[in-house]
């Protein structure tokens, strides 16, 4: 009970989440969390010594990031763990700073200097630009109380999304082009062994983040104490 009273602002907002998964509701946050996917990509390719040569995503939840050098096991491995990495940072920012509106603006310029530099489609043009602008506007004008809550929505989101991911994409659909695939292609081993591997270390970063970066309460303080 103790856990329900002091907590129960996440785990509401994690229900919801699960109720609305298959609606249109969820659908920018899923396209989201496809983005930092293929980011997580090209920012494993940059650290490596490589370079971004396009990043896409697609209607149906998909996407590519096309990088040139570095390394290549990497930039393979880095597209779930990374994008869960960054989810995992931006709801720790929401629930112990005040940081909210300054890491939601700057995610918001991130996504729009990616879109002017590396994406080329129609399709991720439009999403990009508009949720870029449309983070900054709410860093920028809104009470910090919104943008506390946007970046726990889209952590929460990245926390259920990348396992379930991951199960789908490498292991459920072994047999499918992914990146577990491209991976066991290049550097041996079945697709399920990356898939399984990549889905362990999503659970242990999950865990981690629940037992050491939640606190005692994570309730949102209403008032001149949120908009401070």
């Amino acid at each position: 009970m103790q856990i329900l009273k002091n907590h129960w602002q996440l785990i509401s907002a994690t229900l919801l989440i699960f109720l609305a998964w298959n609606t249109p509701i969820v659908l920018p946050l899923k396209f989201l969390i496809v983005f930092m996917h293929e980011l997580a990509h090209g920012l494993a390719a940059l650290i490596t010594g490589g370079s971004i040569v396009e990043i896409s995503l697609s209607p149906q939840q998909g996407g590519y990031a096309i990088t040139r050098g570095g390394s290549r096991f990497l930039i393979l491995s880095a597209g779930y763990i990374g994008s869960l990495l960054i989810g995992a940072t931006l709801l720790l920012v929401a629930l112990h700073t005040k940081w909210d509106r300054a890491v939601l603006g700057a995610f918001g310029v991130v996504m729009l200097l990616v879109t002017a530099f590396y994406v080329r489609s129609l399709f991720p043009l439009i999403f990009c630009i508009v949720t870029g602008v449309g983070l900054l506007a709410i860093a920028r004008y809104l009470d910090r109380a919104v943008s506390d809550m946007v970046l726990r929505i889209i952590g929460l989101t990245s926390l259920i999304y990348v396992p379930y991911d991951i199960f789908d994409d490498t292991i459920a659909r072994s047999g499918q082009r992914s990146d577990a695939y491209m991976l066991a292609e290049e550097f041996g081993g079945p697709t399920i062994f990356w898939g399984g591997l990549w889905l362990i270390l999503s659970l242990a970063v999950i865990a981690m983040c629940l037992r050491y970066g939640i606190g005692q309460s994570t309730n949102f303080k209403f008032g001149k104490a949120a908009r401070e």
